[in-house]
């Protein structure tokens, strides 16, 4: 069996990186939700950068760009980060950059990885039935907030780690990933009631509606899998 392995924060990825090792990248509020919709829209590539000066540097070179920090859109960018803004009219077929305050800095932190996933609960179950039917030993990184633990984004780990572990293809010995399945059976009675406590939640809630919040806690929703190669997120399923 494959071991699963779940990184609380970017800051920690060193001590999980490896050789032939897929990276899983979720950022639930609201980084991986947002490319899965986006690419269920249609849109034909998503480039992801970093920092600000890359994000305007794409704009100049005539990407269309989503992008945002601390939640708000950037001035010069033509929309934000939240998932109804990747309508079919504004991305089929288009190819866009994207800029956010942690997701897209997390990818570029494992870029090197030989396979680079994207997660969320949108896409939670064609995301782990890919992984069953291509076991590799996998860590689970989560974006959080500017390098600090993340709710949401470790109850999505939870529930990805135990499907895989259900599969019989994977296996765990990393205590993260343990208490990520343990707050992920506390949560998911109730999934959208328990992440009042998530910070981030409380942080949006003066900038984006109660309908993208539930967007991105609502399973399955957008049943797309991207992936990053070799700078680009594609879509892979």
């Amino acid at each position: 069996m494959e071991l699963i392995e779940t990184c609380f924060s970017p800051l920690l990825y060193d001590l999980y990186k490896g050789k032939d090792k897929t990276v899983v990248i979720i950022d639930v509020l609201r980084a991986t939700s947002s490319i899965c919709a986006a690419i269920k829209a249609g849109a034909k590539k998503i480039l992801p950068v970093a920092t600000i000066e890359q994000a305007y540097e794409a704009k100049q070179n005539g990407y269309i760009l989503a992008a945002e920090r601390d939640g708000k859109v950037l001035d010069f960018a033509d929309f934000g980060n939240s998932p109804d803004l990747f309508t079919p009219e504004r991305v089929k077929d288009k190819v866009i950059a994207y800029s956010t305050t942690n997701g897209t800095q997390t990818i570029e932190l494992v870029k090197d990885a030989s396979k680079i996933l994207i997660g969320s609960f949108v896409n939670l179950s064609v995301l782990t039935e890919y992984m069953i039917q291509n076991p590799s030993p996998v860590v689970l990184v989560c974006s959080g907030w500017k390098n600090k633990f993340c709710l949401e984004d470790t109850l999505c780990s939870g529930a990805i780690a135990e499907i895989l572990i259900k599969s019989e293809k994977y296996n765990t010995f990393c205590d993260s990933t343990h208490a990520a399945i343990d707050l992920w059976n506390q949560a998911k009675p109730d999934l959208l009631n328990y992440l009042n406590k998530a910070s981030h939640r409380h942080r949006l809630k003066n900038i984006v509606s109660y309908e993208v919040i539930k967007y991105c806690f609502t399973i399955d929703i957008a049943n797309v899998l991207p992936y990053y190669d070799n700078g680009f997120i594609t879509r892979l399923l």
